[in-house]
């Protein structure tokens, strides 16, 4: 199954085009992330009009709630949650690393002990994948196991070895019709275990493959680093996708190592806690200093946000506890990440990234 074409390069930026079943996305590109079939706060008319071509949800959350034989009785995934567009769903490999007290692991697979109400669920490389294509879904990643930062190698090493097993078995029982199957390439920090682990997964000659494992405790250089040695590793025919990453300053290192993908929650968790993503860098709307602030959001931003509205309206919505302040504040920094990566993917056309990319750091203060 051929998902990805690479239209061309400047240095290690990609620029490419992902062929899906629910439609196209041209890459790079950010996946705003709707974990329970919602992004929180927007409407899928809100996503599409701000530019998403892709959004991504969690096998975990959904399996809990609404559950499989609600989301097939209502024709799947994309008409429960009125999104024609392509989507991509997590394993719940991430729920293994951020619900450790509430899971067992063995080679077979996880039982999880719902945060819900407390009532377990045994997730296997198979049943994992079987819902996803169930559910429709356009992208299915394979169950893999995600160990925080720091730790041992030996730890490292055992994940590396259980990320194998499962994606093979996952390989094994993945359908290939409508579902593609992208694998997740573990490591830590280690190079070695980094470049076994890929060349493991490569040889299932899956559609498309992950960068998992970072920005789970490391430092922002390590991120970088790793990010780019792990890159290098990966089929340049196939979508290479980086997990959990939403700054501004990262998702241009992203791009730089030749990323395709990429989904965070950051942007929409900022927005509702105030924090404006511009590409000067991020600033708190609560801030004293725009209660009678006149401009827009981010004055260089398009979005509907920065047309309509001022700093001083958003500002006084936190202050007052209005649900719109929060809405307004997180359709803005998808939008933001959304022109971020469209300005990207011309500025690869035209080879001339490294400007575009030394340009956009400089003028992010933070981010």
């Amino acid at each position: 199954m051929n998902v990805f074409t690479l239209h061309g390069t400047s240095g290690s930026a990609r620029r490419g085009t992902l062929r899906l079943t629910h439609g196209t996305v041209e890459t790079p590109a950010f996946m705003p992330v709707g974990t329970v079939a919602s992004v929180k706060g927007i409407e899928p008319r809100e996503l599409r009009e701000l530019g998403a071509e892709i959004v991504l949800a969690n096998t975990y959350h959904l399996w809990l709630r609404p559950g499989l034989d609600t989301l097939t009785a209502m024709g799947g995934l994309h008409r429960f949650m009125a999104w024609d567009r392509p989507i991509l769903t997590d394993s719940g490999g991430f729920q293994v690393f951020s619900l450790e007290s509430q899971r067992t692991l063995d080679d077979d697979g996880v039982t999880f002990r719902s945060h819900i109400d407390g009532s377990t669920h045994r997730f296997t490389p198979e049943n994992v994948v079987g819902f996803e294509e169930a559910i429709g879904v356009d992208i299915a990643m394979v169950l893999d196991e995600c160990v925080s930062l720091p730790a041992t190698r030996d730890a490292i090493a055992a994940s590396v070895r259980r990320t194998t097993l499962w994606a093979r078995r996952a390989a094994a029982a993945w359908r290939g019709d409508r579902t593609a199957l992208f694998a997740i390439v573990q490591g830590g920090l280690d190079e070695a275990l980094r470049a076994q682990s890929a060349a493991e997964l490569i040889a299932l000659d899956l559609p498309g493959y992950a960068i998992g494992g970072l920005s789970v405790g490391e430092s922002r250089d390590d991120m970088a680093r790793f990010t780019q040695f792990t890159a290098a590793l990966l089929p340049t025919a196939k979508p290479r996708y980086l997990m959990g990453v939403g700054t501004v300053r990262d998702l241009i290192a992203g791009i730089d190592a030749g990323i395709d993908m990429f989904d965070c929650v950051y942007p929409t968790r900022s927005g509702r806690h105030g924090r404006a993503l511009t590409r000067a860098g991020e600033y708190n709307i609560r801030n004293a200093g725009y209660t009678r602030d006149a401009r827009p959001i981010d004055p260089d931003c398009a979005c509907a946000v920065c047309r309509t509205f001022t700093r001083a309206y958003i500002s006084h919505l936190f202050r007052a506890q209005e649900l719109l302040g929060p809405r307004l504040l997180s359709y803005h920094n998808l939008a933001a990440l959304a022109a971020l990566m469209d300005e990207a993917r011309a500025a690869i056309a035209a080879d001339r990234w490294a400007a575009f990319r030394d340009a956009t750091v400089a003028a992010s203060a933070t981010g």
